[in-house]
């Protein structure tokens, strides 16, 4: 039995461009690939800095509730001390202090 040289041909003709689109398919896939990658890292850094500025954020809010809270600490511990103390001239002085801090506020 003998095949025709038509359909030698014509199966020939399919294998060489199977054979011929093989490197464009193989770069397609390969930039696709890349591409994919690429996406992924830059989804991952912009998870990074959203996590980062959320802490900033948490960081420097804590940071002013400190500053706010640190003249009503300074006149409770002074205030605690007065009244703890039995001694004249410690009052005085924290009584001094106290007025001092006032002060300072008023001129800030």
């Amino acid at each position: 039995m003998t095949v025709s040289k038509q359909v030698t041909d014509a199966v020939t003709q399919a294998n060489v461009k199977v054979l011929g689109d093989s490197p464009a398919l193989s770069l397609s896939n390969l930039y696709q690939t890349i591409s994919q990658s690429l996406s992924l890292s830059v989804q991952n850094a912009v998870m990074a800095q959203q996590q980062s500025n959320l802490v900033h954020q948490a960081t420097t809010t804590q940071g002013v509730s400190l500053i706010y809270s640190v003249d009503t600490a300074a006149i409770g511990a002074a205030t605690s001390q007065t009244l703890k103390s039995d001694d004249t001239e410690n009052l005085v002085a924290i009584l001094g202090a106290v007025q001092a801090m006032r002060d300072s506020e008023k001129n800030a």
